[in-house]
C-alpha cells in the first residue's frame, strides 16, 4: 500500500539530524487537570524552564539567541496562563484541541530536501498501542501541518516520533518492543515495516534493539534509549550497581557495538551514567533516561531526576557538544505523566 502512494522518500526528502539547525521548536503548554492533577504546577514550571533554556534569552540584553517556539495551548484562558509565564520568550501560540504534551509523538515529523524545501510527515497515531486515546491528539500533526503552511505526506502506516532516532545520513534506530509489537501495525512483517521507514523517513538502513526501560508507557521507545550525537557516533545508559534496568541497558549497549551505519560506519559506542534506581511516590520504578535529552541550536537540554549521577551524565553528554551550552533541568515532574523533555519537543528545520 505504501509504495503506491507518493512518499517521502520518492520525492527526495528526508528526516534531518537534530543537531542540525531548526527553524523552531514545537510544543504544547500543559494544560489538563484531570491528567496531571495537583502535578500540573510543577510540570508547568519544567515546561518553562525547558522553553527558556531552548529559547536562551542573553543574560544582559534578553535578546532571544535559540530558536523560535510554537506553542499549542486548549483555550484562551490557557493562552493567557501561557503568555504570563511564558513572558520574554516570544513565543508564537496556537489554539486548537491536543490529548496531551508528547508532542514528539502526536506531531508532524519535519523533512528536508536537498534543494532547501521543508515538508511534514503524518504517520497515523494510535494512542501508543491503544493505551491512551486522548481527544484532539491524533488531529495534531494536520493541524500543525495547516499552520505551517508545508506539504504534508500521510503514510499509512502507526509511529510515534519516539519511536526513531534518525542520523540524518540514512540510518533509524529503532526497537522491536515497539515497531515489531502487534498493538501499532499487526500484520506487517519487519520487512515491511523497515520499508515503511525508509518511505517514510528516506533511510536506507535500520537498526533493531530490542526492549526498553521498565515500566515505559511507550513500548521502548528508543529516545529513550540511544541517541546519536553526530554521524557515526550513539550514546546509551551504563547502569548503576542497583539499576533496575541493567539487563536491558547491557544488551542495547551490546548491540549497538556490533552496528555499522548506512554509510558503513561501525557505530562509536558512547556510555552515559544511568539515574539508577528512580522512584515515584509509590516505590514503583520510573523510566528515568538520560539519552531524552533535547538538541536545540544553542543548547542542550538534559533531563535529570535528582539522582546522585545527574551531573555526572550532564558533563559526559556536554563533551559531544562543545560549540553547544548543555544544561541538566529537572524534569521528574514531566516523568510522572510518563516522559522527558525529548517526548514533549519536535524540532523544526
Amino acid at each position: 500500500m505504501i509504495s503506491t502512494i507518493a512518499t517521502p522518500a520518492s520525492q527526495g526528502f528526508w528526516q534531518p539530524a537534530e543537531w542540525e539547525p531548526h527553524w523552531a521548536c514545537w510544543l504544547a503548554f500543559p494544560s489538563h487537570a484531570d491528567l496531571w492533577g495537583d502535578r500540573l504546577a510543577g510540570t508547568r514550571a519544567e515546561f518553562v524552564d525547558l522553553c527558556r533554556a531552548i529559547a536562551d534569552p542573553n543574560p544582559a540584553t534578553g535578546q532571544l539567541q535559540g530558536e523560535q517556539l510554537e506553542i499549542l495551548v486548549l483555550d484562551q484562558a490557557g493562552l493567557a496562563t501561557a503568555e504570563q509565564m511564558l513572558v520574554g520568550l516570544n513565543p508564537r501560540f496556537h489554539i486548537m484541541p491536543f490529548g496531551d504534551i508528547w508532542l514528539r509523538d502526536t506531531g508532524s515529523i519535519f523533512l528536508k530536501h536537498a534543494e532547501g524545501a521543508i515538508a511534514t510527515v503524518r504517520f497515523q497515531f494510535n494512542g501508543w498501542g491503544g493505551k491512551y486515546n486522548l481527544p484532539g491528539d491524533e488531529q495534531v500533526a494536520s493541524q500543525i501541518a495547516q499552520i505551517t503552511g508545508l506539504p504534508e505526506f500521510e503514510l499509512p502506516f502507526v509511529l510515534e516520533g519516539g519511536a526513531i532516532e534518525t542520523d540524518g545520513q540514512g540510518t533509524c534506530l529503532t526497537t522491536s518492543q515497539c515497531l515489531l509489537n502487534p498493538n501499532r501495525n499487526p500484520g506487517l512483517s519487519q520487512t515491511e515495516i523497515e520499508q515503511a521507514l525508509q518511505a517514510g523517513l528516506g533511510v536506507q538502513k535500520v537498526l533493531w534493539l530490542q526492549a526498553g526501560l521498565l515500566n515505559d508507557h511507550t513500548d521502548g521507545h528508543v529516545d529513550t534509549l540511544a541517541r546519536f550525537v553526530a554521524p557515526g557516533v550513539v550514546m546509551c545508559m551504563q547502569p548503576q550497581v542497583d539499576d533496575p534496568n541493567a539487563p536491558a541497558l547491557n544488551q542495547i549497549a551490546a548491540d549497538l557495538a556490533t552496528f555499522s551505519d548506512a554509510q558503513g560506519r561501525p557505530l562509536q559506542v558512547v556510555g552515559v551514567p544511568s539515574p539508577g534506581k528512580v522512584l515515584d511516590q509509590t516505590g514503583e520504578i520510573m523510566p528515568a533516561s538520560y539519552m531524552n535529552f533535547y538538541i536545540g541550536n544553542r543548547t542542550v537540554v538534559v533531563p535529570t531526576y535528582g539522582s546522585e549521577f545527574d551531573s555526572a551524565a550532564v558533563a559526559k553528554i556536554a563533551e559531544f557538544f562543545p560549540t553547544r551550552r548543555t544544561v541538566g533541568l529537572s524534569a521528574k515532574q514531566i516523568l510522572f505523566g510518563g516522559g522527558s523533555f525529548h517526548c514533549i519537543t519536535q524540532h523544526q528545520p
